[in-house]
């Protein structure tokens, strides 16, 4: 079976690839049916025939997931077009952190959401209820004043005299007290006498 895959070269810790057509069973290094060009992954740098590529993809050759994203995103020329893997792979449990935190803040916005309703209904009661407070005042004061063209008001006792009587009130209730010490200090000089 063929396959498209890379073939390493270059120094320790600064790898180059080769992306070459070999038979699955020969080595890594070992000699290609066909070279197909070169990929760098540090300098994202690539040269690729994409035509050859895709004609011995049409005979039968299987690429390797490395060699199918380099081919699929490659331009005209044979440069990278290079993009960010968008699903990058994540342990359990930071798949598990990411899902609490989601839905954490979904709850949050849940939350958010009752309590601007309830805050909006609160508000509409309080409206409400200011309304069925201006309405009694209104009943209230057309009362009042059907009663004042019924009836004259009352004469009033004005309050600075009601102050006074309060006043002469007090002093008048010391007094008796008084005078019952008096009385008991006259008979007792009449009792001696």
């Amino acid at each position: 079976m063929l396959k498209i895959r890379l073939k390493r070269l270059g120094a320790k810790k600064s790898p180059t690839y080769r992306i070459i057509v070999i038979n699955s069973t020969t080595k890594r290094e070992g000699k290609p049916i066909q070279e197909l060009g070169h990929y760098n992954p540090k300098t994202k740098i690539m040269k690729l025939d994409v035509a050859t590529a895709n004609d011995w993809v049409k005979k039968g050759a299987q690429p390797t997931d490395t060699v199918k994203y380099l081919i699929d995103n490659a331009n005209k020329d044979g440069s990278l077009n290079y993009k960010k893997k968008a699903e990058t792979k994540l342990s359990k449990k930071a798949k598990a952190k990411i899902e609490a935190e989601k839905s954490a803040a979904a709850e949050a916005k849940d939350a958010a959401k009752a309590a601007a309703q309830t805050a909006a209904a609160s508000e509409a009661a309080a409206v409400e209820e200011t309304a069925k407070q201006e309405e009694n005042a209104q009943a209230a004061m057309a009362i009042m004043t059907e009663e004042a063209t019924i009836c004259p008001p009352e004469a009033e006792v004005e309050p600075a005299a009601v102050e006074e009587t309060a006043v002469v009130e007090e002093p008048a209730a010391a007094e008796p007290a008084v005078e019952e010490t008096a009385a008991e200090t006259e008979e007792t000089p009449a009792e001696k006498a």
